[in-house]
């Protein structure tokens, strides 16, 4: 167990979806895994245990925001041993370009947050995607002739905001969207 996830060890698959919403982890897990376990329900954040398609995979949720995707990605990371963790979510528009139901993939995460700072005294306002698992999303979308956008996009303290005042960090970097957790989930991938 971690502080915050009541799993024991072994419960919890080296690859895991983190959704935001618990509801949302636990729909994915009953119409998408073999043999799911629920292993998790500290503070509600229901974790499931199953197989897809043979291959071990954990889903569970994060909650919202930096702060919180930041508790469970660092314990997921450091007292489970996981090595992928992939957040599955939604995201604000920042371009009529984008639609509903369209799939991200996201290059960077940008951010005007202080999480970094606070956390791992890192002052920049980007972080790259996780490596090996953007190149495995792109396949297998390529694979199921399913269209992904690869795209930059905002991680954000404020999910809505005044008409046409995106934030300047938003703006310089071509992102597509807003969110609030990818920017704290890169940042453990860096540290």
């Amino acid at each position: 167990m971690s502080v915050h996830i009541g799993a024991a060890k072994g419960e919890i698959a080296k690859i895991v979806l983190l959704a935001g919403d618990p509801l949302r982890a636990k729909h994915i897990s009953e119409t998408m895994l073999t043999d799911a376990k629920l292993v998790n329900t500290v503070r509600n954040a229901f974790y499931f245990t199953g197989t897809y398609k043979g291959v071990q995979v954990t889903v569970g949720a994060s909650g919202m925001g930096c702060a919180s995707i930041g508790i469970y990605s660092y314990e997921l990371y450091n007292e489970y041993d996981v090595e992928c963790i992939i957040r599955i979510g939604t995201a604000g528009a920042y371009t009529e370009k984008l639609k509903v139901y369209d799939v991200l993939n996201v290059d960077k995460a940008y951010s005007e947050s202080t999480y970094a700072q606070a956390a791992f005294n890192y002052s920049g306002d980007n972080f790259a995607h996780q490596g090996v698992a953007f190149d495995l999303i792109n396949e297998a979308a390529r694979n199921l002739g399913m269209p992904v956008i690869e795209a930059n996009i905002h991680s954000s303290d404020v999910f809505y905001r005044a008409p046409d005042a995106s934030p300047k960090v938003a703006i310089d970097n071509n992102c597509v969207a807003v969110e609030m957790e990818a920017f704290a989930l890169f940042l453990m991938l860096n540290t």
